[in-house]
């Protein structure tokens, strides 16, 4: 719920004595508060743009600010902020001193503290009844008490009024904290900087600490360009420090100014390193993160149902703007997508009756009716919705809808109901009976004058989420940045899940949808172990495809690491924790069914807020000096039409009717193969199971090898005997190794070189593996990068920094993390492919491939190339062995073919169990490219491109 986080505080000299009196402006939440008139909704307390533009962190007339200082520590997306300010009464009489600071909504205030003269006062978190009383107590003597409110549109003003005589020092500092939500790509820090006046000692420093790396650091220019220069930011790997330090002279508006241009916002835009799309595991004292935010998947196509509020209150700018947006947002529909639109005010009128695609002709067509419409009459949501839902449900019953697709609704409102059913609770109702499981309702609300804390309670009910648009200049932007951040839907049916016995009092960590550029976050406890390690399963269902991703990390690496660094956050798992804890708890009370669910998970924010420290909607920060008789309290007032704290998935809604599930209680999904340590809601019959990835580590014991500089090793099992050969071909050309018209399989291999030559000899090696399966035109193509899955238009990309499996149809890839991956295709034909890692800066040697491929694979009577020749097993005769010119290898003759080969005996190596010093495989080795073994000459074996077939059958 976006609470409004204020403390106003006034201290009256009384006698001459240095004692104080409080007066605390604060709002108390009552639960008769929620059986609000229908009128009183549009009651607003809204900051206008003139007191915006007059704000300052710093006011008095007659006070000197000695030093104004701000400090964030972000670790791994968990920021604590530090704002410091020391004033000095410079006058001759009496001052009222004002200290402001605007934090995010999303932020809680953690502490403050203050200084008046040498009396210090403290602040300590407690339940709000608790705080309250203990207030009381200091104000007994019948001091009134007034309420006063402040509100922009992304901040909450945090306001301290100080009445000290002339000559008095005072010095704030407050602390907040907020997790980082990434979106389009970007966590994004904002840092309000007002000071209102000049300061000799102005200073802002960001550190950030990422333990994966940091991709990407960004202070885009937002306090103006009489500030670029001065923005100093230092990286490396992994650290990043942003600083700013204007002297006087910089910081006036002009060269003998004497105001301050300080006054905007100060933004930090980064980017961290992800190795893989497994996401990032975390632990920190005691606790655990899971970050996840895959990318380089292809987009689920999606059917969206926008339901437009044109009733006459949108009159005027509020329509031009949304024309505006909706224009925009028509264009970037996706040719694959369904779409339509229903606009409603008494009435209620669709612009299309079913679904249609999001060709260029109704792109146009859509645009023209928007633009045509007029706002006039009354606010019938209800019957809006419940079209907008038996819409979806129509095209899904007659087979329209991708099964794979995402089914969403966007309510763009800026008006409480005033037509047909106004009762808020039985709308709530209405569309929870008709919504499937499946679709998803977001509401924006337009301006003050909706009820935003109905359009977050039918959004979290229906696995979307609310957010409000600020009716202004830019409210177009508004609504386009949102559908930019669901216009990719690239997962749907996250679990993201730990072994039973590891971890306890696990956050949200099932999610209905997962979108580009954003990231799900999941956090718990770590429970005591001998064993150092901590395993996560995500399990997903993507474009054709299902997904299950294995990561691990030792539960020690991270503290050690903090503990080495100087400006990180080392509490930050904790407090994240807590953070994730507390909001989807708040979430929670807000759906709550029954007024004693809603008392339980009260108890439950107030003990965990009093625990970190928390100023939240349910408690208080109350200030007190070392006499207990002089207080001041800090509150959180409840704004029941403001509407709750956003869902902690950011993006991603929770699956679920009831929304987070605290515990991670609850079924699960099965969509792949998982440890035994996941529970499954319902056994899987043994015809059904399928192998996880750490049951294909190995493959038979009959296998054809084409490793190192590519040695081929063909197994011929009716004579039991291994028989070798070298390809000495050049940089670039692509081999075919398996070519089966028959079975529509063909797998290919890129050669790469050396980067020098050893002994006059510049070696090649298999840099890149094609398995295309043509039936379901599949590419899978194998680098020592990545691991590409192409189909059509689509295209997934892996890294090899994870474990995974991914499903498609036919088409199985099962990788182990840094080591090998394997393609089975229609479960009889299965290529596996070998990761060699070397140093990299060694001289010579780079990353190569290696290729094994079972005997029993089921191919064609057409397979054929470089090892699919050999599913016929030629007939070989290998006689008159003797000794050569090195003792140790034998020399042979052997038939095969018509021809008589001289060979030698010698040994290559099998890498599958040993990847670095490979196990020994004796074989009879072929001179001059397998020459006389082989069909024809491996020349006949250069293809086109990866995924060609042979022409011609050698």
């Amino acid at each position: 719920m976006k609470r409004l986080l204020l403390m106003v505080v006034s201290f009256l000299l009384l006698h001459q004595r240095s004692c104080f009196e409080f007066v605390i402006d604060g709002e108390w939440e009552d639960e008769a508060l929620e059986a609000v008139d229908h009128r009183e909704r549009h009651k607003r307390d809204v900051l206008t743009s003139d007191e915006e533009e007059d704000f300052e962190a710093i006011r008095g007339d007659h006070i000197t600010v000695k030093t104004f200082k701000v400090e964030s520590r972000i670790t791994s997306r968990f920021a604590h902020t530090t704002v410091k300010s020391s004033v000095f009464n410079s006058g001759n009489k009496h001052e009222t001193i004002t200290f402001n600071v605007q934090i995010p909504k999303s932020a809680f205030i953690t502490n403050f503290t203050m200084n008046v003269n040498g009396i210090i006062f403290v602040g300590s978190v407690k339940e709000k009844t608790v705080a309250r009383k203990l207030y009381a107590q200091a104000k007994a003597t019948g001091k009134a008490a007034g309420i006063f409110r402040a509100n922009s549109q992304e901040m909450e003003t945090f306001k301290t009024e100080v009445y000290v005589p002339p000559g008095s020092n005072i010095e704030f500092e407050l602390h907040y904290q907020e997790m980082l939500q990434r979106r389009l790509g970007f966590y994004e820090h904002t840092l309000h900087l007002q000071p209102g006046r000049l300061v000799p000692h102005f200073r802002v420093d960001v550190y950030i600490y990422e333990p994966t790396g940091i991709s990407v650091v960004q202070t885009p220019n937002t306090l103006g360009d009489q500030f670029l220069e001065l923005i100093h930011v230092t990286s490396t790997k992994d650290k990043a420090h942003i600083f700013l330090e204007p002297n006087l002279q910089q910081q006036r508006k002009c060269k003998n100014c004497t105001d301050s241009a300080i006054n905007g916002v100060f933004t930090v835009k980064y980017d961290v390193t992800r190795d893989s799309n497994a996401g990032e595991l975390q632990v920190s004292d005691g606790h655990f993160i899971h970050f996840f935010a895959p990318s380089n998947l292809s987009p689920l196509s999606k059917n969206i149902v926008f339901v437009i509020d044109v009733s006459g209150s949108m009159w005027g700018i509020k329509m031009k703007q949304m024309v505006e947006a909706m224009s925009a947002i028509l264009s970037d529909l996706a040719m694959t997508d369904l779409f339509s639109i229903i606009d409603f005010n008494h009435n209620v009128r669709c612009w299309s009756e079913e679904l249609v695609p999001a060709s260029s002709l109704q792109i146009s067509e859509a645009k023209k009716y928007i633009q045509n419409i007029k706002p006039t009459g009354g606010t019938n949501i209800n019957e809006a919705l419940m079209k907008a839902v038996m819409m979806l449900v129509k095209a899904s019953n007659q087979g329209l809808i991708d099964p794979r697709s995402v089914s969403m609704i966007i309510l763009v409102s800026d008006g409480d109901p005033t037509v047909g059913e106004i009762k808020l609770s039985t709308i709530q109702k209405n569309i929870k009976r008709v919504m499937r499981e499946d679709f998803s309702l977001f509401s924006l609300g337009i301006g003050f004058d909706v009820d935003y804390d109905f359009l977050e309670r039918i959004a979290m009910e229906n696995r979307g989420i609310a957010q409000r648009i600020y009716a202004n200049h830019d409210a177009a932007e508004q609504l386009r940045n949102f559908f930019s951040q669901v216009s990719s839907p690239l997962l749907r049916r996250i679990t993201i899940q730990f072994p039973d016995d590891s971890v306890s009092d696990v956050t949200q960590n099932r999610f209905d949808k997962y979108f580009s550029g954003s990231e799900l976050v999941v956090a718990g406890k770590v429970l005591p172990s001998d064993n150092n390690t901590l395993r996560s399963l995500t399990t997903g269902s993507a474009d054709r495809m299902d997904l299950s991703l294995t990561t691990e990390v030792d539960t020690t690496e991270l503290d050690t690491e903090l503990a080495k660094q100087q400006h990180s956050f080392t509490g930050f798992a904790k407090q994240l924790w807590a953070y994730l804890t507390i909001k989807q708890l708040i979430s929670e009370r807000s759906l709550a069914p029954t007024a004693a669910k809603k008392r339980a998970v009260t108890q439950k924010i107030m003990k965990l807020a009093e625990e970190h420290q928390f100023v939240t909607p349910l408690t208080a920060l109350l200030v007190e000096s070392e006499n207990p008789k002089e207080r001041l309290l800090a509150d959180s007032p409840t704004d029941p039409k403001s509407g709750c704290c956003p869902g902690a998935g950011g993006m991603n809604g929770p699956v679920g009717p009831k929304g987070p599930r605290p515990n991670g209680a609850g079924p699960v999904e099965e969509v792949y193969g998982v440890p035994p340590w996941v529970q499954k809601t319902t056994p899987v019959p043994p015809s059904q199971a399928r192998k996880g990835p750490e049951d294909q580590r190995t493959l038979p014991q009959n296998i054809i090898i084409v490793d190192n500089d590519p040695h081929f090793i063909v197994h011929l099992p009716r004579k039991n005997i291994n028989v070798c050969f070298n390809i000495d071909s050049k940089p670039g050309h692509i081999l075919n190794l398996v070519s089966d018209p028959g079975t529509g399989v063909a797998v290919n291999g890129q050669l790469i070189s050396s980067k020098q030559p050893r002994r006059s000899k510049l070696s090649t090696y298999f840099g890149t593996i094609s398995i295309y399966f043509q039936p379901d035109g599949v590419s899978v193509t194998v680098s020592t990068t990545s691991i590409d899955m192409m189909d059509g238009n689509n295209h997934h990309s892996f890294t090899w920094g994870a474990t995974a499996d991914i499903l498609q149809d036919g088409v199985r890839i099962s990788i182990v993390k840094n080591s090998r991956v394997t393609v089975t295709l229609n479960n009889n034909i299965q290529v596996m492919v070998l990761l060699h890692r070397v140093w990299k800066k060694h001289p010579v040697n780079v990353d190569f491939l290696g290729v094994y491929i079972p005997n029993e694979n089921q191919y064609s009577s057409l397979v054929h190339g470089l090892i699919g020749q050999f599913s016929r097993e030629p007939e070989v005769n290998v006689h008159d062995i003797h000794d050569g010119p090195d003792p140790e290898k034998k020399q042979a003759t052997m038939e095969v073919n018509g021809n008589q080969l001289l060979v030698t005996r010698g040994w290559q190596k099998d890498y599958r169990q040993d990847t670095k010093q490979g196990s020994n495989v004796y074989c009879w080795f072929i001179h001059n490219s397998g020459k006389g073994f082989i069909d024809g000459h491996y020349t006949h074996y250069i293809v086109p491109s990866l995924n060609s077939f042979l022409q011609t059958h050698q």
